[in-house]
Formats: structure tokens, sequence, C-alpha cells
């Protein structure tokens, strides 16, 4: 009986060991798609707020002569 009992125990253990480890993969993969997810959307929304700001800066220099002509 103590034998088929440590034998069970071993089963168990190394069931238990293999599903934890496979959990493990799988949270892990789960995260780094969630975070080439979300750093895709900040690359974007970045991308988007530098050419915008790109264009009031170019919106600025072409208007600064303007007041400097106007000035003088």
């Amino acid at each position: 009986m103590g034998y088929f009992l440590r034998v069970r125990l071993a089963s168990f253990f190394a069931g238990a060991a293999t599903a934890s480890a496979v959990g493990l993969f799988v949270l892990y993969r789960d995260y780094k798609v969630a975070h080439d997810s979300i750093s895709g959307q900040m690359k974007d929304l970045f991308d988007s707020m530098d050419g915008r700001i790109s264009a009031l800066e170019k919106l600025k220099e072409a208007e600064a002569p303007q007041h400097v002509e106007a000035t003088e």
C-alpha cells in the first residue's frame, strides 16, 4: 500500500509541476502579446502627436515672418 501511495504522490506532483510550467508559459505569452499591443498603440499615438506638433511648428514658422514684417 505504501508503494502505491508514493507512486500516486509522485505522479500527482509531476503533473502539478507540468501544469504549473505550462500555465506560467501561457501567462508569459499573454503578457508579451498585451505588452506588444499596448506598445504599438502608444507608438501610433506618439507618431500622430509628433505629426501634429510638427504641423503646428511649421505653421508658427510660416506666421513668424508676417508678424515681423507687419511691425516694421
